[in-house]
């Protein structure tokens, strides 16, 4: 007889994607009780997401199903019980919440999802740009790495939300961190210099970014995009990615809201350069895992605002702020991985702290 099919049921939740139920068909052993203790082994203790490993399970026509404390997929976990053992390996299917509301399309070289409002007429587009853990071309993982689009359109409904995953070049994160070390700090070498991304370039690299941008373009032109209402939030390296592409089109955007951007040799200049009438929004924790990054984007928004530019603005969240999202110094955490999860402050900003994404929607171009 066949190995019963695990399936795990997901939603995208502050942390990213978390699993809260399971089901196993067909099943054959004994009936759980109504609520057992199943092993749980989570191995990364930064992700301060508490599993208490309480079970409750219901049966159908042979189908066990498990309703958990919701945990981090990300994270490895082995549940076992006295006749089953669930892990992320064995799961033969894994159902995210709402994914399907997102169209996956690949067009003019841009791997993406796109969620459209069921109104008529153009419509505001929200532009969203991952973080570089989730680079690649299975566009499914800067659906679910981190809050981020699904969130966008389950708040603003009636706007477009698209979702581009920026291309890895078969290169994860780590591997590109130690090939740009290997290189020399750009921020150092290039400090002040033209941007210097390129076709070819792990993440928002220039030629990528105007691909993107053309397919926003086409939307307007089919009369889907209202011209006026076209706005780019990114977090991370998504976060220089909203910057990049205000540089590459900055007559397509109505404002930016950079997240925690990375500051480096390409994004410093272009932000100390920043076009005229786009307005935009920047926002990051008290301190985070990159501890200059608040000094050079205050470096860089001081030179803008010394020139009259009130359309700038930069918040930094409180420690007592992070803390209302469960962000907080777990005394279990050594420094740098604390500062690691004061990174997650895209968590307050897409949950509207600041009024960020009000502002955001409510600028319009001439």
């Amino acid at each position: 007889m066949a190995a019963p099919e695990i399936e795990l049921f997901t939603y995208i939740g502050d942390y990213g994607q978390m699993v809260e139920r399971i089901s196993i068909f067909p099943y054959e052993g004994e009936i759980p009780a109504e609520s057992v203790t199943c092993e749980n082994t989570f191995t990364d203790v930064s992700a301060m997401i508490p599993s208490k490993g309480i079970i409750r399970s219901v049966t159908d026509n042979q189908k066990l199903t498990l309703y958990c404390d919701p945990f981090l997929y990300r994270m490895n976990f082995c549940i076992c019980g006295d006749h089953f053992t669930i892990t992320k390996e064995n799961a033969a299917k894994v159902t995210v919440k709402d994914l399907d509301l997102f169209e996956a399309r690949k067009e003019g070289g841009v791997v993406y999802r796109l969620f459209s409002p069921e109104v008529f007429g153009p419509r505001p587009l929200i532009l969203f740009c991952h973080g570089g853990g989730e680079c690649g071309s299975d566009n499914l993982h800067q659906m679910t790495g981190t809050l981020g689009a699904i969130k966008l359109a389950e708040r603003f409904p009636d706007m477009y939300v698209m979702a581009p995953q920026a291309p890895d070049f078969g290169m994860n994160m780590e591997e590109a961190l130690i090939k740009m070390q290997s290189h020399g700090d750009p921020f150092k070498v290039q400090i002040g210099a033209d941007t210097n991304t390129q076709a070819g370039d792990r993440g928002w690299n220039r030629d990528y970014c105007a691909k993107v941008c053309s397919l926003i373009r086409g939307m307007i032109q089919d009369g889907r995009v209202d011209a006026r209402r076209v706005y780019v939030i990114g977090l991370s390296m998504g976060g220089a990615g909203a910057i990049q592409m205000v540089s590459v089109d900055p007559d397509l955007f109505a404002a930016a809201a950079p997240i925690c951007p990375s500051m480096n040799g390409d994004t410093y200049p272009l932000l100390t350069n920043w076009p005229a009438d786009v307005p935009v929004y920047i926002t990051t924790s008290y301190i985070d895992h990159s501890v200059s990054r608040h000094a050079y984007i205050l470096q860089a928004c001081s030179k803008l605002w010394a020139k009259g530019r009130r359309d700038v603005h930069f918040d930094i969240y409180t420690q007592e702020e992070l803390e209302a999202y469960g962000i907080s110094p777990d005394p279990r955490l050594s420094m740098k991985e604390i500062l690691a999860a004061n990174h997650n402050s895209w968590i307050l900003t897409l949950h509207n702290e600041h009024g960020v994404l009000d502002w955001m929607i409510s600028q319009k171009k001439n």
